[in-house]
């Protein structure tokens, strides 16, 4: 008779991953870098900004406010735009849903896909929280410089495990990085022990992943507006849970069958070239001209340079061919009905559409009123989209990191326009001189829709000195968004 195999118990260390990441959030100092400190700033700009804008949809706002009614917390942590004081992991929420909602915050695009900016959520709420906890004893006010640190500290969290490691191919969504990042920095913020922060971060990789099913055809829907918020706030409140004294759970990676690896990723290790500084917030890609999925930018920068060509042609349109890289060809390519705003801004033909007859793309193309045009549908029934292996190929490549896409199209009596091709959209590094003065602008268009002038007044001359930002108390910059 065979003897069972005999468990060894004996808790082993946590797992390299989870040491590496809380080791670099309580230790790394990455004020070093005067260019990823100043695109943070420009970062934080932008965020607000789209979150403000999203107020403006009643579809965003009904999410919104307390889980319950009347469970407002007076001396909690506010949220821009609104007068809603929650407490924090609450506040993250709304935070994080309202910054993601329209698709048009900043964007890392690797070998998994996200939007690092959705860690403000937890950052953003958990400051003003800890900052009006503060002053009720007689200390100080956290200052942006600290909600600007722990931004960089997220986004390399969560863009450096991207870097290798596809999630999307085994069908998660990459809101579980949103979770791991802040966890991680919300537990250095609270002041967290070595310890603390390794049970935090554990924890966010137990949770494992939400699938891609919401993302995708046939079942797109408003929710890949919300998870982010959701996946913030998360990690927000696991930092809280481990602050408390939570144990922790040292190879929630690695543990045989029952480990992140073997459960949930195939059974393959995490993969790692580089360790964490600040490459991702000097890299990172903002959504400057257009609120559309990240894949899509230069496909509709190519079409809007089409739009005088063909817009008092589209009657004489025989096809139209998009040729994009491997991940949009993945995601972005749906034919078919499109039955709602979050399935609309996820494909590359509706997209394109849009920008070829209006000469524009803006949130309130991708309601029913635009969708309804007839001519929207026609031009999509047109399209052929295509892999290009040199968009495929750059993308990847460290050094370039391109998401490139061309537009080209073809009339019926033999004629075509030009072949129009754009391997880098406006808010790529590469064109950083272009795109600030146009973020700002972005930036202040959607503050001056929702803040008093006043108040946005001092908010853009704050914003407009980076030494000014950094000095500014969390407190008062949370009290001039209030409305």
């Amino acid at each position: 008779m065979s003897k069972a195999a005999v468990l060894n118990a004996s808790r082993p260390d946590f797992d390299n991953v989870i040491q590496d990441i809380v080791d670099y959030v309580l230790q790394f100092d990455v004020t070093q870098s005067a260019e990823a400190m100043e695109t943070a700033r420009y970062c934080w700009m932008d965020t607000i900004g789209c979150g403000l804008y999203a107020l403006n949809y009643p579809a965003c706002t009904k999410m919104l406010g307390p889980i319950v009614p009347g469970a407002e917390m007076p001396g909690g942590a506010r949220v821009p735009g609104m007068s809603y004081e929650l407490d924090p992991v609450r506040a993250a929420w709304n935070i994080g849903a309202m910054v993601r909602w329209l698709d048009y915050n900043d964007t890392w695009l690797a070998a998994e896909w996200g939007h690092p900016s959705d860690n403000l959520g937890a950052i953003l709420a958990l400051a003003d929280y800890q900052s009006r906890l503060r002053m009720a004893r007689g200390q100080p006010s956290l200052t942006m410089k600290e909600v600007i640190v722990a931004m960089i500290k997220a986004h390399e969290v969560q863009g450096v495990i991207a870097l290798e490691n596809s999630f999307n191919r085994v069908g998660l969504d990459h809101v579980m990085l949103v979770r791991i990042a802040s966890a991680a920095v919300a537990a250095q913020m609270l002041g967290c022990t070595r310890d603390e922060t390794l049970t935090a971060v554990s924890h966010a990789w137990l949770d494992g992943s939400a699938l891609r099913t919401y993302r995708h055809a046939p079942n797109t829907g408003s929710r890949k507006s919300w998870a982010a918020g959701d996946a913030s706030a998360r990690g927000l409140f696991l930092a809280l849970m481990a602050e408390r004294g939570e144990m922790g759970y040292p190879s929630a990676i690695t543990a045989t069958g029952w480990g992140f690896q073997d459960v949930l990723f195939k059974g393959n290790a995490l993969s790692f070239s580089q360790g964490y500084a600040t490459y991702v917030m000097e890299n990172i890609l903002f959504k400057i001209a257009y609120p559309a999925e990240f894949h899509a930018q230069t496909a509709v920068e190519a079409a809007l340079t089409l739009h005088e060509t063909v817009r008092d042609r589209l009657q004489d349109i025989d096809r139209i061919v998009i040729q994009t890289q491997e991940s949009g060809d993945r995601i972005i390519n749906k034919t078919g009905p499109l039955d709602n705003p979050a399935d609309r801004d996820h494909c590359i033909q509706y997209m394109v559409a849009v920008a070829l007859i209006f000469g524009r793309l803006t949130a309130e193309d991708y309601e029913d009123a635009v969708a309804k045009d007839p001519r929207v549908d026609a031009l999509r029934e047109r399209m052929e989209v295509v892999e290009e292996a040199r968009f495929t190929r750059e993308y990847l490549e460290p050094d370039k990191r391109a998401i490139g896409n061309a537009v080209q199209v073809f009339f019926k009596d033999g004629d075509a326009s030009e072949n129009v091709t754009i391997d880098y959209p406006v808010g790529h590094r590469r064109r950083r001189s272009e795109g600030i003065p146009l973020l700002k602008e972005k930036f202040e268009r959607y503050l001056r829709g929702r803040i008093a002038q006043k108040n946005a007044d001092r908010i853009l001359a704050i914003c407009a000195d980076q030494v000014a930002f950094e000095a500014t108390a969390v407190d008062d910059m949370m009290a001039l968004m209030r409305v």
